[in-house]
């Protein structure tokens, strides 16, 4: 009896609550109730019993069919009185009070409640029995299992209502982990891809104005934008898989590519750095969409790119001599500072001079393990 109610949820978070025939296997201890009147050859003192008996079960079976806290509260009330009521007839059937101290801790999450109600209950069966002048045995039974059973429900459901919430818990770290990847993959691929095209278009605008004068000349760019789309379809399946990016110093030399295509020219000022790959990682992508968003939207013809640590801060400084205007809700440079801010990092963007755009990002500088990055000028 002692974990009665468990598969019944009662009291428990809804995704524990379950209807399962096996909470009725308990019902076996009430073969106690039928001790006495089985010995009385009363018929009157039968229908009392079969009254009794009767609703004793409707009570059992609300409580542990029916989910409604109140409901719950008002049927062990019930049964309560009901055991109250039936003792004094019939001690074999004191097995109802144990019923009420098995079924309460898992009504309640209060601990006071649970405790309250096994004391009145044993209280209430000390009482009655003294009045009716019963042996020892009578109520010791009653109430000793009352005790037992009770305080063992308490344990097994508050044990229930921690796997429970830790269940759930779990559940949501897993959901949190699912959307984070997703987004992850989304930011990825707007980088690959955005930067990607945006070379591609250029190569092509450049091969097609080309075609006529230099056909040489276009059939390279041609096949430079064949590599360029072999190269992307690799990225992208790098991307989904989590691998980020061939390491900062492979995408500066990229810039310089992109950047001279489209006529702008790139200066980049290196400082040795030590960086662990998540950072090396992080730097790249944001460089990357820096100059993918210069290409598209700047108009500049310099760029300059800037690292150094200072005061414990590892900086990026990537800065253009173009129209300005960057919208700081769209998707690159949201991607870019969600990136940057899960470093604990920080990421601006400014116009120096009411010119160009200028994008700051500081992430804290750390104690690099042997085996990380060292970028070093080339």
């Amino acid at each position: 009896m002692r974990a009665k109610t468990q598969a019944a949820g009662l009291g428990l978070p809804r995704k524990c609550r379950s209807f399962d025939w096996w909470d009725f296997v308990w019902l076996f201890y009430s073969v106690f109730f039928f001790i006495e009147p089985v010995y009385r050859h009363d018929t009157r003192y039968w229908l009392q019993f079969g009254g009794v008996y009767t609703l004793f079960l409707a009570i059992y079976t609300g409580v542990i069919v029916l989910h409604s806290r109140r409901i719950q509260y008002l049927l062990l009330a019930a049964l309560e009185l009901l055991s109250i009521y039936y003792y004094p007839h019939n001690q074999g059937a004191s097995g109802m009070f144990i019923y009420v101290c098995a079924f309460v801790p898992f009504v309640t999450e209060s601990l006071a409640i649970s405790v309250s109600t096994i004391v009145f209950t044993c209280a209430t069966v000390l009482i009655e029995s003294f009045i009716l002048h019963v042996s020892t045995l009578t109520w010791a039974f009653p109430v000793g299992f009352s005790i037992v059973v009770g305080c063992t429900n308490i344990f097994m459901a508050q044990r229930v209502r921690a796997n429970a919430r830790l269940q759930m818990a779990q559940e949501e770290i897993e959901q949190l982990a699912k959307l984070a990847e997703r987004e992850r993959i989304a930011r990825d691929l707007h980088d690959v891809l955005g930067h990607t095209l945006s070379v591609i278009v250029l190569k092509s605008e450049l091969a097609g104005r080309l075609f006529s004068r230099n056909p040489e000349r276009a059939a390279a760019e041609i096949a430079d934008v064949e590599h360029i789309a072999r190269t992307a379809l690799t990225e992208v399946r790098e991307a989904i898989r989590g691998y980020r990016t061939e390491g900062l110093a492979a995408e500066i030399q990229r810039a310089h590519g992109v950047l001279d295509a489209a006529g702008v020219t790139l200066v980049c000022e290196e400082t040795p750095l030590a960086l662990t790959p998540a950072e090396e990682s992080v730097l790249s992508l944001v460089l990357r969409e820096a100059v993918t968003n210069i290409v598209r939207h700047a108009q500049a013809s310099h760029c300059n790119v800037r690292f150094e640590e200072k005061d414990g801060q590892t900086l990026l400084v990537v800065e253009d001599d173009g129209r300005g205007g960057v919208r700081e809700d769209g998707n690159g440079i949201r991607g870019m500072r969600e990136r940057i801010e899960a470093l604990g990092g920080h990421f601006a963007v400014d116009a120096p001079n009411k010119a160009g755009t200028r994008l700051t990002i500081q992430i804290p500088a750390t104690q690099v393990p042997i085996g990380a990055t060292q970028l070093h000028s080339a």
